[in-house]
């Protein structure tokens, strides 16, 4: 049945068709790999938005997604004028407005999904302001070794927010072992603290 359907359409139907559901594939891949990126931790699944954000595949696909000409807008326009020629066909009986239509919502989609991207960069921003105005203070546990004066990178865990949150450590002073008792000085960046113990607090 299929195989009859497709021999009864015509060249340009063909073509439309081929092209629309290769960018229908694509769009799906890409969507995997962004959220497998945006998720992605140390091995495990983050259920934090804001720290899943601050991944790199996040970042590129945040950045990619508000520039202009790039692969993922020409899979969207294609996207967006493909299903939309099709489903109109039958509707719009004139070719040339048929197309212009479609071009039309191509164009919108594009738009639309760089708006998102812009939005969820606005709130990656404003998720990595908090981090460095909430951290500071903060007392935590070392997680893994931390080495003396700035010799490496261990890790510590911090209650910010009522949610308890892993990050990067470093320390100028000794070496911090794991279980100390710490607290944040600076956060270097949005993955990274810098600690101290919290037996050198004088009260």
């Amino acid at each position: 049945m299929i195989t009859s359907w497709w021999v009864s359409l015509s060249l340009a139907m063909k073509i439309l068709w081929g092209v629309t559901l290769a960018a229908s594939l694509i769009f799906i891949i890409q969507s995997i790999l962004t959220f497998i990126g945006a998720d992605g931790g140390d091995g495990g699944i983050d259920t934090d938005f804001d720290a899943g954000f601050d991944s790199e595949a996040a970042d590129a696909a945040v950045e990619g997604g508000t520039n202009l000409y790039t692969f993922r807008n020409f899979v969207n326009f294609f996207l967006g004028f493909g299903w939309s020629a099709i489903l109109l066909q039958d509707k719009v009986t004139s070719v040339p407005l048929l197309l212009v239509i479609s071009a039309v919502i191509g164009v919108a989609l594009v738009a639309l999904v760089m708006y998102l991207f812009k939005w969820l960069s606005g709130m990656q921003q404003t998720g990595n302001i908090n981090l460095f105005k909430a951290a500071v203070g903060c007392n935590g546990t070392v997680y893994l070794t931390i080495p003396g004066e700035r010799g490496g990178e261990g890790k510590v865990q911090l209650s910010i927010n009522n949610s308890v949150r892993e990050y990067n450590a470093v320390t100028d002073g000794e070496t911090l072992r794991t279980g100390s008792q710490i607290r944040v000085v600076e956060v270097i960046s949005p993955d990274t603290v810098l600690v101290e113990p919290l037996e050198s607090i004088i009260i």
